[in-house]
């Protein structure tokens, strides 16, 4: 797959693949909400394995994602996708509001669309079937070439979201419109793997270090330095099912400063060394017996 910066600009696109792409590290800048047109989605969180099907709606949340797009028996994969900001969303909510005298509320919560869920799924209905088929049209003649078709599109779907029933996907949706949560969040997803400090993180949310592990606490529950561990070694566990690389390799991508370390962290977490754990689920090698490489794509479309 051609990895594809999002732009400004380009806020509502299609993706075709026909080859393998294997599993990519992906780091989403904005939230996406999609349709599968062909093939399957699968999204990997340590060693669970969540599946998006054709005839599927999904949101994704900005930060770190690992994905693979397998083509269906006719060897495609397409889906498309619109991305959105929060400041974007707040702006066509409130349109819709004011403008159109829209009562927009939401009385829906349950785990599977949590603030720690990084992603959700549903079988479409007609309704979503026919939008996104319509937009299918209009990117093949080049409509979305003008923001105004764009903002038009938007708008239509936001409005088909928050009108229906109370659901996760509505949820989800309406729980995007906090534009200083979002550049919160923002920078912790985006130094997961790097070599930073508590000081830094909260320096550069413009907190001071005890306003920062005060909101980092409330939002994810646990403290900066043990939610950055816990994610770590969840990519670890991806990286020891799905690739042929060392246990040393893999600690040293996931930002471990040594092997010895990261094994001693990884067996108080899972009791089992790494090596333990890649021989236990080696089963989630490729239907051909072999392993498939994980490539990290910075800002790049799911």
């Amino acid at each position: 797959m051609e990895n594809t910066t999002i732009q400004e600009q380009l806020k509502i696109v299609k993706y075709t693949e026909s080859s393998p792409s294997g599993i990519k590290r992906i780091s989403l800048p904005c939230c996406a909400v999609g349709y599968i047109v062909r093939g399957t989605k699968k999204l990997y969180y340590s060693d669970k394995c969540s599946r998006i099907s054709g005839g599927e709606i999904f949101y994704m949340s900005a930060g770190m994602h690992n994905i693979e797009n397998v083509a269906d028996d006719d060897n495609q994969f397409e889906q498309i996708v619109f991305y959105y900001t929060p400041s974007e969303l707040q702006h066509i909510v409130s349109h819709l509001n004011i403008i159109y005298s829209m009562k927009i509320s939401n009385g829906h919560s349950c785990d599977n669309c949590s603030p720690q869920k990084m992603h959700i799924s549903a079988p479409a209905t007609t309704v979503y079937d026919s939008f996104f088929r319509n937009c299918e049209s209009y990117i093949s003649i080049g409509l979305f070439s003008s923001d105004i078709a764009q903002k038009i599109k938007m708008t239509e779907l936001i409005y088909l979201l928050v009108s229906g029933d109370d659901c996760c996907m509505k949820n989800k949706l309406l729980g995007n419109m906090d534009v200083v949560r979002d550049n919160f969040e923002r920078i912790v997803y985006a130094n997961m793997f790097n070599d930073v400090s508590i000081e830094q993180l909260a320096n550069a949310s413009n907190r001071s270090i005890t306003s920062f592990k005060k909101e980092f606490k409330r939002r994810f529950s646990i403290p900066p330095h043990k939610w950055y561990i816990h994610q770590r070694l969840a990519q670890s566990q991806l990286l020891l099912i799905f690739t042929s690389k060392s246990v040393s390799e893999i600690g040293i991508e996931c930002s471990f400063p040594n092997t010895s370390h990261f094994i001693k962290l990884f067996k108080k977490a899972y009791n089992m060394t790494p090596a333990s754990f890649r021989q236990q689920h080696f089963a989630g090698s490729d239907d051909d017996g072999s392993l498939t490489q994980v490539d990290t794509v910075q800002g790049a479309a799911v």
